[in-house]
């Protein structure tokens, strides 16, 4: 499995690649650089770097990418027991066309669920910086005559799925990239964005705020939400604690649809969330209520990617929906 990290490893041997990567689990803080790498089995990993990542993914027989950021409180087996998970049901629904990139960014492993929130949101702030590089290096590559000639164009497209507070992940690496090396603008990169219980303020899509460069970036921007979250009730909580009072996007979806781009669209999880993932309904974008199946959040997700349009409505004119 191919993955991006920007979670420090043991040893760090740059500018030479390490054969031997290792997750420091015990250190939070995010790395300067983000490394590009291959996982051979649990807990074997080679830093591949990447020219080599980016041509092998345009060299495999899939049509489309899906980039996963994972949220809070999740160490890196955990978040590839996931993607091979969602994995499997995208390929056995129809083989090489999607391909799941996980990218790791570095949660906490402390005990206490109050602790590990705060802990966790600082270090995604903190991989806002390396992964706008990975941004930044994946645009140089696009648009490398060497790497991409006339004649052997990359033609994947690249969609993104940010889950919990792995949106607050995108939001800062993408708003990074705007102030340091676009300031007119994120340029479009992604055909689908998919923002999954959310842990970012209801308002965030809104133009002149935080997450605004996320509608730029991408074609679609579809937000999943449901307001019997257990986990985001447990984030609300946090915040209220520290003085932070705001409903969160994977509450609510946008609170007023009428102030966010056209390309957005809220899809109502209410009927579904904690069927898939009892009690807390935080983990309802894989299986079914029966944990083997594909749930219809998963379904909504690949015909997403799969059509490049949403199934909201008649026409596609309504950019509401309730799945039931």
């Amino acid at each position: 499995m191919l993955f991006i990290t920007c979670r420090m490893p043991t040893v760090n041997t740059e500018p030479k690649l390490n054969k031997s990567f290792k997750f420091d689990l015990g250190n939070n803080s995010s790395s300067r650089s983000f490394f590009c790498c291959l996982r051979h089995k649990k807990d074997s990993y080679e830093e591949i770097g990447s020219k080599r990542m980016l041509s092998t993914i345009k060299r495999l027989k899939y049509r489309q990418v899906l980039v996963y950021i994972h949220g809070f409180a999740n160490l890196p087996e955990d978040v590839f027991a996931n993607v091979a998970e969602f994995q499997l049901l995208c390929d056995k629904k129809k083989g090489g066309e999607v391909l799941v990139l996980p990218v790791i960014w570095p949660c906490d492993a402390d005990l206490g669920i109050i602790k590990d929130y705060w802990d966790d949101q600082k270090a995604a702030d903190q991989s806002a910086f390396a992964l706008s590089r990975m941004f930044e290096k994946f645009m140089a590559w696009r648009a490398s005559t060497e790497s991409n000639p006339e004649d052997d164009p990359c033609l994947k497209r690249i969609n993104i799925l940010a889950h919990s507070m792995g949106n607050r992940v995108l939001r800062e690496a993408l708003s990074t990239v705007v102030r340091y090396d676009f300031p007119d603008g994120v340029p479009l990169l992604f055909r689908n964005t998919f923002l999954v219980a959310a842990d970012i303020v209801n308002e965030s899509l809104e133009r002149s705020e935080g997450g605004q460069h996320i509608c730029e970036s991408a074609r679609n921007v579809c937000v999943y939400f449901a307001s019997d979250d257990l986990a985001l009730r447990a984030s609300k909580a946090a915040n209220l604690k520290n003085k932070v009072a705001s409903r969160r996007l994977g509450h609510t979806g946008p609170e007023d649809m009428a102030k966010v781009p056209a390309n957005v669209y809220a899809i109502d999880c209410d009927n579904l969330n904690t069927k898939y993932d009892s009690p807390k309904g935080h983990s309802y974008f894989i299986y079914d209520e029966k944990g083997k199946g594909p749930g219809k959040v998963f379904e909504h997700i690949r015909t997403t990617i799969v059509d490049g349009r949403v199934p909201v409505g008649k026409d596609f004119k309504e950019r509401q929906v309730v799945l039931k």
